[in-house]
């Protein structure tokens, strides 16, 4: 299995009734499945993409691309929820986990806002977002009411996670995969509370031109942790790399120093 990578873990944002959120987190867990969206089209003249076979991505995809990752990924079923609990399993939130001294909620909130404006060395109170998953621009002003409109998401949300290999995990590793920033975006709220635990077969962003880098994200985090796919997410992810076949895959500094050490 591959050295997990590891980092900051961050969520933003309101709880929802019935959902099993940190507080003041993401929805990446509890909320229903969306309607699949249809995936982007190619740019107008670019040559039409060919359909992928069912789990396999178009082959010889150049080295370090995700459509070549994705075809290390193997394909199961999903597991039984039993045992999951998000703060036993994937760890204390806004721990500061890379040391530097700011809790990984407002790392986050600090890298992906522009124009904030700190508390301290640390404390975001406001700042604009450029919404990657419904491309709008939102202004967060921290709140107990207004921090809800920026909410950080669990790429692959844990509950996915959990379903599809990291029962198997050790607890270090789960808490790795929580604080993982390639998997930890900075987004719309309400959307991302429609997302809820979905994977990508049944929810993609509604801005079509940040479908490649969504699903090459969690291509990176699933190989990264050595989790799985069902047949019809790795089907779905092959289809969006198909219109983007140099998608670059993600890495982490401190999972390859992880590795080394």
């Amino acid at each position: 299995m591959i050295a997990p990578l590891v980092l900051l873990a961050l969520v933003v944002g309101a709880t929802a009734s019935g959902q099993d959120l940190w507080a003041d987190t993401d929805a990446s867990v509890g909320a229903s499945p969306a309607t699949q969206p249809t995936p982007a089209p190619p740019a107008p003249g670019a040559p039409a993409p060919s359909a992928p076979a069912q789990n396999a991505p178009a082959q010889n995809a150049p080295a370090g691309t995700a459509l070549a990752l994705l075809e290390t990924i193997p394909v199961k079923g999903r597991s039984a929820k039993t045992g999951y609990d998000r703060d036993s399993q994937f760890g204390q939130a806004w721990a500061d986990v890379d040391r530097n001294g700011c809790d990984t909620r407002n790392d986050i909130l600090n890298r992906d806002l522009a124009d904030t404006t700190k508390s301290g060395a640390c404390r975001v109170l406001t700042g604009v977002l450029a919404d990657p998953y419904t491309a709008t621009t939102i202004s967060f002003t921290r709140g107990a009411v207004t921090s809800s409109a920026v909410q950080i998401d669990h790429v692959v949300a844990l509950m996915d996670a959990w379903q599809k290999g990291a029962q198997q995990l050790t607890q270090e590793q789960r808490v790795a995969l929580a604080n993982d920033p390639i998997n930890l975006i900075a987004v719309d709220g309400p959307t991302n509370s429609r997302k809820g635990a979905s994977d990508a077969a049944s929810w993609l962003p509604p801005n079509k031109t940040f479908r490649c880098e969504y699903v090459a994200r969690q291509v990176s985090i699933k190989a990264a942790y050595g989790l799985w796919m069902t047949s019809a997410e790795k089907s779905q992810i092959a289809t969006v790399l198909s219109t983007c076949p140099d998608q670059p895959a993600f890495s982490s500094d401190l999972a390859a120093q992880r590795a080394a050490g």
